[in-house]
């Protein structure tokens, strides 16, 4: 792992992160405890259980080809060929980033949804651009959106182990919700790092609340920045608690303030 990550990784998602995988290991070594000792009467009762388990993961193995089998089929690959100032901006974000290979780069008709997502399915990085963000973002937005989806590749947070190791402890209400918020917040930074432009960067967050390509110059960073200051103290904490993802005036204001490493 790139000593960049590091750097721009927040505290509290190393925490976070410890918290998780300490009780998902216990989970785990208790679930592989009750198999060793259980008496054979309760193991049998116990295979519908197995058997829904093991079908989950044949099931996620499966989608997993299907959706390269999809992506290949039905969306445009980015390449040297295609779009190469997409293509660019991947190859370099991974390089510097440190990552041994960079993924692989897609850009599919959304139908007006306006998103971008990085995903890693049986051993494979793939990152996904809707058209509607390109469409309505600039070229300086789609690098800071570019290299945030590199930094989940980049600090591991779709790592395959990691994930299940974590997954138990999804149990603990809004503690993974937690975890995931900041990982948003420590791929802000590095889309930041790789952007080296903070007004673009911050404006391609308020993109996400915008999404209009015509207003796009238009739109007032300060202003929107205040609007964290109206958000409601009480309701606002309720509704971020249940979230993924930090709020956007949040990450623009964290923003703000992350200061650059060479």
């Amino acid at each position: 792992m790139s000593e960049i990550v590091n750097v721009y990784r927040t505290n509290k998602e190393s925490i976070y992160n410890y918290i998780l995988c300490s009780i998902g290991a216990l989970i785990w070594a208790a679930i592989a405890y009750f198999f060793i000792t259980v008496d054979q009467k309760t193991l049998i009762a116990t295979l519908p259980i197995m058997f829904y388990l093991v079908a989950f993961i044949l099931f996620f193995g499966i989608a997993a080809l299907l959706f390269r089998a999809n992506a290949l089929g039905n969306m445009i690959l980015i390449s040297e060929d295609q779009f190469p100032h997409l293509h660019y901006m991947v190859i370099e974000g991974a390089k510097k980033l440190g990552l041994a290979s960079p993924p692989e780069a897609f850009l599919y008709n959304s139908h007006g949804l306006f998103n971008a997502f990085a995903r890693q399915t049986v051993g494979r990085k793939y990152l996904m651009l809707t058209s509607s963000l390109v469409e309505a973002s600039t070229d300086e937005q789609v690098k800071f959106v570019v290299g945030h989806e590199l930094g989940h590749h980049a600090a591991g947070h779709l790592n395959f182990i990691g994930f299940w190791l974590r997954f138990p402890a999804r149990v603990i209400p809004f503690l993974h919700k937690a975890y995931s918020r900041q990982c948003e917040f420590t791929c802000d930074k590095i889309g930041y790092y790789l952007s080296r432009d903070v007004n673009h960067s911050c404006a391609a967050i308020q993109m996400l609340g915008c999404g209009c390509q015509r207003l796009n110059s238009k739109m007032n960073l300060a202003a929107f920045e205040n609007q964290e200051h109206l958000v409601p103290s009480i309701s606002g904490f309720i509704s971020e608690i249940f979230r993924s993802h930090p709020r956007l005036t949040r990450r623009v204001l964290a923003l703000k303030h992350v200061r650059l490493f060479d």
